[in-house]
């Protein structure tokens, strides 16, 4: 086998068969506190790929934190062929405040790729590409829904790549969907790299969903399998993923309570009562429909609305009682674990 090549992270030279922390450099406090990016290196003895897996780029998503605590944890990960470079916490300004966002208000994942002289969320952005994502070969962003909002685990993907599209499937969430490049995400300066970068989206902000989290860890092992960064598992049915050809979130008609909503996960029927939304004297009812068959992908966990919110995230797929059979099957396969 060929030896594995050395890889540097800021000014950390690491090489093969070392573990090794790294603490990038962040914007100071005013404290004149330092305040740094926690960065852990696995470098294989064996030549391979380089993955990087990320979290908390919006500083209140949590889940992904705890998917890569574990996986750094897992003793399979001594033996992987490759490099494996895992940040828990990117926007550690905003984990620190439990906010999505940075202490100037901007959002990170459209501050890509950033710039060294620029805003604080710029500099970050640029930290983060140029010792991270232009040092990988393939990546994975771990995000979740928004306060207050949780989605069911996904993958949003280019899914016009075949590279790319090819590693989501191996990823083994129930659904894929292909979402636009957003610009200033860190997915599109990746894009423009050419290299694949899946985001895995489950569960809510500011909370750790179980699921979630033994799906997304599961879903980094598949891609290690996939890519040849570890043995192929030996035993085991993997999910065959369902792809939403389209996405499309049902807001509140009028402000009121809601009640009687459908579960995450669950089909519905064009035309189908999804939630009930009431005055608080009881004196006036409406329902929220679907506006076409699909699966709840997504949904406001809040029992209160004002007109216009958004309440469930509706995905389309041609055949839903297929999409349904995955959803439940991944849901138990996780649950038994």
């Amino acid at each position: 086998m060929k030896r594995n090549s050395e890889i540097q992270i800021g000014d950390t030279l690491i090489k093969p068969g070392q573990r090794v922390d790294v603490s990038l450099p962040v914007a100071d406090l005013y404290t004149s506190t330092s305040l740094n990016m926690p960065v852990q290196v696995i470098c294989g003895r064996q030549a391979g790929p380089v993955l990087f897996v990320s979290a908390a780029v919006h500083g209140d998503e949590l889940n992904g934190v705890e998917i890569i605590r574990r996986l750094l944890k897992r003793k399979v990960t001594k033996s992987i062929h490759g490099t494996l470079i895992a940040v828990p916490i990117v926007n550690v300004h905003g984990f620190l405040d439990q906010s999505r966002y940075l202490p100037d208000r901007r959002d990170l994942n459209r501050s890509f790729p950033g710039s060294p002289k620029g805003s604080i969320a710029s500099r970050l952005a640029h930290q983060f590409i140029s010792n991270i994502v232009s040092k990988a070969d393939v990546g994975i962003d771990l995000h979740t829904g928004a306060l207050n909002r949780s989605n069911l685990p996904q993958i949003r993907a280019n899914i016009d790549d075949p590279a790319t599209l090819e590693i989501a499937r191996a990823f083994g969430a129930p659904v894929i969907i292909g979402s636009d490049i957003r610009p200033g995400s860190l997915r599109a300066s990746a894009a423009e790299t050419g290299k694949p970068v899946l985001v895995y989206e489950a569960g809510e902000a500011l909370r750790f969903d179980e699921t979630s989290i033994r799906a997304g860890l599961r879903g980094i092992f598949n891609v290690m399998r996939h890519i040849g960064m570890l043995p192929p598992r030996k035993a085991g049915k993997d999910i065959a993923p369902v792809i939403a050809h389209a996405t499309r979130w049902v807001r509140a008609g009028t402000s009121g309570i809601v009640n009687g909503k459908v579960q995450l996960g669950s089909s519905a029927t064009e035309g189908q009562r999804l939630a009930t939304i009431s005055d608080p004297l009881g004196r006036s009812e409406s329902n929220v429909v679907a506006p076409f068959d699909g699966i709840v992908i997504g949904c406001s966990n809040l029992p209160l609305a004002h007109e216009g919110d958004a309440l469930f995230h509706l995905g389309s797929f041609k055949n839903i009682p297929k999409a349904e059979d995955v959803v439940e099957t991944f849901a138990s396969a996780h649950e038994d674990e």
